[in-house]
């Protein structure tokens, strides 16, 4: 079961921004998957083998291993961590594009940032790579999936279904992994 905090650990007792320690941490293996869903238009789902650009999910894939590398630049207090692996997966669903990270570390804190990260640049650049035909894509459903490893524990997400309103209204599944 994870351990519940009562206080956010990047900040001091007054109250600024800190870095936490992880000194005295053992360095033990650790794993976080996340994932993302861009909505798109069947349109563009039609263009993506056609785009001048390159092959949005493979130019995706690659920018979702590059950002993870690159986590702790994006974010202010997230320590440079040595990953092990990392896998960006781009699937093309029947209204959008599902993407599905994992990042693997040995180390003294985790990788849940770093796989979150992937997900995110990934969706950016499935956007970036097909805006010229629709402006009005959506980045939608970027979480956390699950964790091991560490003091906090595990953490599983629920439901790997994720849901949202289409045009009549009704809920319907969007995707599943």
């Amino acid at each position: 079961m994870p351990k519940k905090t009562s206080q956010l650990s990047h900040y001091d007792a007054q109250g600024q921004a800190r870095m936490v320690d992880v000194s005295a941490k053992a360095r033990t293996a650790r794993e976080a998957e996340a994932s993302a869903f861009v909505l798109m238009s069947r349109e563009v789902l039609r263009a993506l083998p056609t785009n001048p650009k390159g092959d949005p999910l493979e130019v995706a894939r690659t920018a979702g291993i590059m950002a993870a590398k690159r986590t702790s630049e994006l974010i202010p207090m997230c320590h440079p961590v040595p990953l092990s692996h990392i896998a960006v997966t781009l699937r093309v669903c029947e209204n959008g594009v599902s993407i599905a990270t994992k990042v693997k570390t040995t180390a003294e804190t985790g990788v849940e940032m770093e796989a979150l990260v992937a997900a995110s640049v990934a969706a950016l650049t499935v956007y970036d790579m097909c805006k010229a035909l629709d402006k009005g894509i959506e980045i939608r459903e970027v979480m956390l999936q699950r964790k091991s490893g560490g003091k906090s524990g595990d953490f599983a997400r629920n439901s790997k279904v994720n849901v949202t309103v289409n045009g009549s209204g009704r809920r319907r599944p969007l995707h599943a992994k």
